[in-house]
């Protein structure tokens, strides 16, 4: 088995692509994909000489310690989930060190990729595998790399992702100001731009700022211990990150925020791009953050 799994010549990719087309073909009398989930999956080790073992954060212990980490990818919709894609993690410093990596067995041509550039990388080969589709869904460690929501912007996967509570926002209505006149001298002004009194906001200054009237109470399924509910309020906003060296604002998206009436303050927010005429944004992205917790909880607990 040991000769199997390490040194034989088969492609895990394949293994992998058949159970998951076997699980999709048996749920789909079940309802359609409600979503893409992509997560680490944290893998405990002793030593040192597994392939990407490091210390690093380990979500199934929930703090750093000696593990491997994959990026993974499941197919979930409202009543179960199946893996879809798996990607092992290789740290920088695995990555740069020749000898260890020879030692180890990693092909010469593996380079470093970040984990929100695997996660890019296995979205890509699902569309390609004609996978269904449906709304990516990651936490904050996906959701705060303005390239990783981009990218899926432009590949045309809309997307609900966990932010940090600095991400800054143009709060609802407003927007960074247009290129000032050009006055006939050297070229022509083209970026958006800022001013003292005219700036983005945290997620966080804008949660405070809403009114009442925002907030509303959610319940998105029973667990075991009775409903599961919070409050959230959803609003339009545009993503500012370093808009100052664009030429055009960035489209809105919806920012969810989470605060229950238990909390002094917000304890959850994402963005999303989720069509504005979503029906009741704050109840389906709860959902599917949901689906992204369960599925993380499913994995901890095998």
């Amino acid at each position: 088995m040991h000769h199997f799994v390490a040194n034989a010549a088969w492609d895990d990719a394949a293994v992998l692509r058949v159970a998951r087309e076997t699980v999709l073909a048996a749920l789909e009398g079940h309802g359609s994909v409600a979503a893409w989930i992509v997560d680490d999956t944290g893998i405990p080790k002793k030593g040192r000489h597994s392939v990407g073992v490091a210390r690093q954060y380990c979500g199934v212990l929930g703090k750093q310690d000696n593990c491997q980490v994959a990026v993974s990818f499941s197919v979930a919709h409202e009543r179960a989930s199946v893996p879809a894609a798996y990607r092992l993690y290789l740290p920088e410093a695995w990555a740069q060190d020749r000898r260890r990596r020879r030692a180890a067995g990693v092909p010469e041509a593996l380079e470093f990729r970040t984990k929100w550039q695997l996660a890019l990388e296995q979205i890509t080969q699902l569309v390609v595998e004609g996978v269904p589709a449906a709304p990516v869904v990651a936490d904050a460690g996906y959701g705060v790399v303005t390239a990783f929501r981009d990218a899926l912007t432009v590949q045309g996967m809309p997307y609900v992702v966990g932010i940090s509570t600095e991400t800054t926002v143009w709060a609802p209505g407003r927007a960074p100001l247009l290129p000032p006149k050009y006055r006939g001298h050297g070229r022509p002004p083209t970026l958006v731009r800022r001013t003292r009194r005219h700036r983005p906001l945290s997620v966080r200054a804008l949660a405070h700022q809403l009114p009442a009237r925002a907030w509303r109470a959610v319940t998105w399924r029973r667990g075991t211990r009775g409903a599961m509910r919070s409050r959230f309020a959803a609003v339009r906003v545009r993503p500012a990150h370093r808009d100052d060296w664009r030429s055009t604002p960035r489209p809105e998206e919806w920012l969810l925020i989470e605060w229950p009436r238990t909390e002094a303050a917000p304890i959850k927010y994402w963005l999303s791009t989720l069509p504005p005429t979503a029906t009741r944004p704050g109840a389906r992205a709860a959902r599917d953050a949901t689906l992204a917790n369960r599925a993380r909880l499913s994995r901890a607990q095998g």
